[in-house]
């Protein structure tokens, strides 16, 4: 369906946000933005350039001395109040979510909640990092290891949890005296725009760059940048690691997942069917680390997979402004087009469909819970990132044969296994993986470091690993003749 033609009441115009001011893209070229739910136009967007990256970019860099030459304890409390005035916008920003992208209300408020624990606990790593550090004192002199910020940072994130992403990564980067560019994905901008604008940083220190890739290119490719910090798909994460590699900028990139679930035969199945719906069907599926691909042990599989048609029965869909809505529409027409075609991929080569997989007749990028049996492990909808409403599973003899299927993918994002088998649990710490969740789901604390493997992207990320990729080490070297001077707690400004 054609979305309707906007009218200009109806239709948000954005700006960039460049060195504290709204600023219009340089082209003529927009986008429009599309609400999922209605399949109407609420907004437009600059479609960007080369020209609004640059100035973007200089932006920062002009903003950046100042700002780490800030002491660290006034940079913290400049991030202290960034999160103090979300907290109290949580309800607009989760209705921003609501409209760029149709997230029910509360799944927003939640993650929304979650993101800004998350920038809160960075700030309390930077008061622990050792900006500054002595490494050796002794009759041969004395070695301190001292931590300079990179400059600019590129952050580009998806369209799923818009600000959830930014905050994963901007407490390290800002804290440690960085500057950072802002591209969020040209299919939620909205909740980007009205979180820069609440922020109250110093002009230059927080930039946003609107548009598609014809912002997010030259951005990624620009001289200025040095270190892009990148969550999205594969194909793009590549383009970032080679434009990275040009120029010799670092990068870290969370790309695309395909996680894996291990159900052992020891486990409680309706109980575990009820935690296995939740991560494969909230957020409609769209979640980086959504449970994708589902091995669970012949003991239990048919009590498992009737409690998990039960559950996907509750998981309704609809507009996420109404009550008892579990989740809203696909993103977009074409993000439902690929879940629907690997559904439909399976079905032809043998799988059975036991609930849902079928468009709805209405407005709406709608798709239903859907759980598929008899898969095999060559179809798409076990090999490729879905990014959907949907629950592959394949019935397993033993938990020998879950854990090699569930090695084999190319991507290693995150994984989940259910066991009361202490054995098994520890031999499944060896999956390939980033993040290996032990009889949960997307809990146990914030305080993890962890880096994914294969095409799920590089670099790690969390705790003192997320300081190390925002900082460049510099090992200050003096003589037993030299006089040795005390460390200081923090970075002198007079170092930045």
């Amino acid at each position: 369906m054609n979305a309707p033609a906007p009218t200009e009441a109806d239709v948000q115009g954005l700006k960039n946000f460049i060195g504290g001011a709204w600023v219009a893209g340089s082209g003529e070229a927009t986008i429009d933005l599309v609400d999922p739910t209605t399949e109407t136009v609420i907004a437009r967007q600059p479609a960007g350039s080369a020209a609004d990256a640059d100035a973007a970019v200089g932006a920062a860099a002009a903003a950046q001395p100042a700002w780490s030459r800030l002491p660290l304890k006034d940079r913290l409390a400049a991030l202290e109040r960034m999160a103090d005035t979300l907290e109290k916008h949580i309800e607009e920003l989760a209705d921003l979510e609501y409209r760029e992208m149709g997230k029910p209300l509360d799944v927003g408020r939640d993650f929304l909640r979650m993101g800004i624990a998350v920038l809160r606990g960075s700030l309390e790593d930077a008061r622990r990092y050792p900006f500054v550090e002595e490494v050796a004192n002794d009759e041969a002199g004395q070695t301190v290891v001292v931590r300079h910020p990179l400059g600019v940072v590129a952050q580009i994130v998806p369209w799923n949890f818009t600000v959830t992403t930014v905050l994963l990564g901007l407490g390290p980067l800002l804290a440690a005296g960085n500057t950072v560019v802002l591209k969020p994905s040209e299919k939620a901008p909205l909740s980007a725009v009205r979180m820069v604008e609440v922020a109250g940083l110093l002009p230059g220190v927080l930039n946003l760059l609107l548009g598609d890739r014809r912002a997010g290119e030259p951005l990624a490719d620009h001289l200025g940048v040095r270190l892009v910090h990148f969550t999205g798909s594969v194909e793009a994460g590549r383009a970032v690691g080679v434009a990275s590699a040009r120029h010799l900028h670092r990068a870290v990139l969370e790309l695309g997942g395909k996680d894996p679930v291990l159900i052992d035969a020891d486990v409680d199945p309706r109980a575990v069917a009820a935690a296995v719906a939740f991560g494969a069907f909230v957020n409609t599926g769209q979640i980086c680390t959504s449970m994708e691909r589902i091995y669970v042990h012949r003991a239990v599989a048919d009590e498992f997979l009737d409690a998990l048609v039960t559950q996907a029965r509750e998981w309704t869909f609809g507009d996420g402004r109404e009550p008892g809505v579990r989740m809203g529409p696909l993103v977009d027409e074409r993000q439902r087009r690929i879940v629907h075609s690997h559904v439909t991929d399976a079905v032809a080569r043998g799988a059975t469909v036991l609930i849902g997989g079928t468009i709805p007749d209405r407005p709406g990028f709608f798709y239903p819970a859907t759980v598929l049996t008899e898969v095999e492990d060559d179809m798409l909808i076990m090999t490729e990132e879905t990014f959907g409403p949907v629950a592959p599973v394949r019935i397993v003899d033993d938990f020998d044969e879950a854990l090699e299927r569930a090695s084999r993918s190319r991507f290693g994002l995150g994984a989940t296994v259910y066991s009361n088998d202490l054995e098994h649990i520890e031999r499944a710490h060896a999956l390939p993986a980033a993040l290996v969740w032990v009889n949960q789901w997307q809990g146990g604390g914030l305080a993890g470091t962890a880096e994914p493997t294969g095409e799920s992207g590089l670099g790690a990320t969390g705790g003192r690993a997320a300081f190390d990729a925002a900082t460049r080490p510099v090992s200050i070297i003096r003589t037993a003749t030299t006089p040795h001077f005390r460390v200081p707690k923090e970075l002198p400004s007079t170092w930045s």
